[in-house]
């Protein structure tokens, strides 16, 4: 019989879904429970128990999470689009204040919610941030997704201070990797096999694998200490590391201009105009410009030691993406077979 049950939310998500599969080949013990708004991957599968609910719910969400002894909090948005931040700071702050509210009044013995390396892993120069770093309010100003992932994570953090809830945060970097039918995270990748990214960009980023993190997610689970915030991320690369890698790998030419960020959120902005006059997408956005200008440096030396995280070879997570993005985009009929 199982010994615990384990919530999981935004179980249909790039992450979510490599957390789930994780808990199931780990949990023999264990009952898994998925809160979802609609149709999942598990309806029909035994070993999973799904509940549909929406995360700003406080019902829901409080219904969702009876009985459990541990919540994996993963249910947000993404989006670059800043007309969407009343949707983000609604999901991201009150969907975190229903999960701790629920999980205090369940008894739940540890929360794990997930949130961003971009709320303190981001600056102007290529500095490398660790946990100790503050959070980069300035920076992501304009980014209202990452605004309201800094006030959810406060949140989180405030309900162990105040309340004794344990809660640890993991702040992943960029998730790489397969599986990502969302285009959520290999937006960029996808862009440059279509043939959207003419320039190569200033900043830089770190990405880590999806599965890593998935992983590294049960490890703070076990060992993360209430309370405390662990980076997981992999390589910082700059942009013109990373395009260039991605080219080598899909065999497609890489830009070679690198003009200054000026030029290039003209650029984005000429596109939107002239783009819609030839029949075609704009994809490419003024805010996704703004932020390549930024470098995403961080240092997962805290998750390395306390927790035992461990991430693959980079360029082997980077291959896989790449073939499984070309695939996507063949199966939809936006790219050929062979780029």
């Amino acid at each position: 019989m199982p010994t615990k049950t384990i919530l999981v939310t935004g179980a249909t998500g790039f992450l979510g879904k490599h957390l789930v599969e994780q808990l199931k080949a780990d949990g023999e013990s264990s009952r898994l429970r998925v809160l979802t708004r609609a149709l999942s991957p598990w309806d029909d599968d035994p070993a999973v128990e799904v509940v549909h609910g929406n995360i700003v719910n406080r019902e829901q969400v409080d219904h969702a999470a009876e009985g459990v002894s541990e919540i994996y909090h993963l249910a947000g948005v993404v989006s670059r689009d800043s007309k969407d931040q009343d949707l983000l700071y609604t999901t991201h702050i009150e969907g975190t204040r229903n999960v701790c509210e629920a999980a205090l009044k369940h008894q739940a013995k540890k929360v794990v919610a997930v949130s961003s390396s971009g709320t303190i892993a981001v600056g102007t120069t290529p500095e490398v941030y660790d946990e100790t770093s503050g959070y980069k309010n300035e920076v992501v100003a304009q980014w209202p997704y990452y605004l309201s992932k800094i006030f959810a994570e406060k949140l989180a953090l405030d309900y162990h201070g105040r309340n004794g809830l344990n809660v640890v945060v993991v702040n992943p970097s960029l998730l790489l990797g397969i599986g990502d039918d969302r285009n959520s995270s290999t937006r960029d990748v996808a862009l440059f096999l279509q043939g959207e990214i003419k320039v190569i960009p200033k900043g830089g980023l770190n990405l880590v694998d999806v599965r890593d993190v998935a992983h590294g997610l049960t490890l703070a689970m076990q060992s993360g200490k209430p309370g405390e915030r662990y980076l997981m991320g992999n390589v910082n690369w700059t942009f013109r590391q990373l395009i260039e890698k991605v080219a080598e790998i899909s065999g497609q030419p890489a830009p070679t201009m690198q003009p200054p960020s000026e030029v290039s959120l003209w650029g984005a902005r000429a596109m939107r105009i002239v783009y819609p006059l030839l029949g075609k997408k704009v994809e490419l956005d003024e805010a996704s410009v703004k932020m390549s200008a930024c470098y995403w440096y961080c240092d997962s030396t805290k998750a390395r030691k306390e927790l035992g995280f461990k991430t693959r070879d980079a360029v082997e997570t980077l291959r896989e993406t790449v073939e499984d993005v070309h695939l996507r985009l063949y199966r939809s009929g936006q790219l050929p077979l062979s780029v």
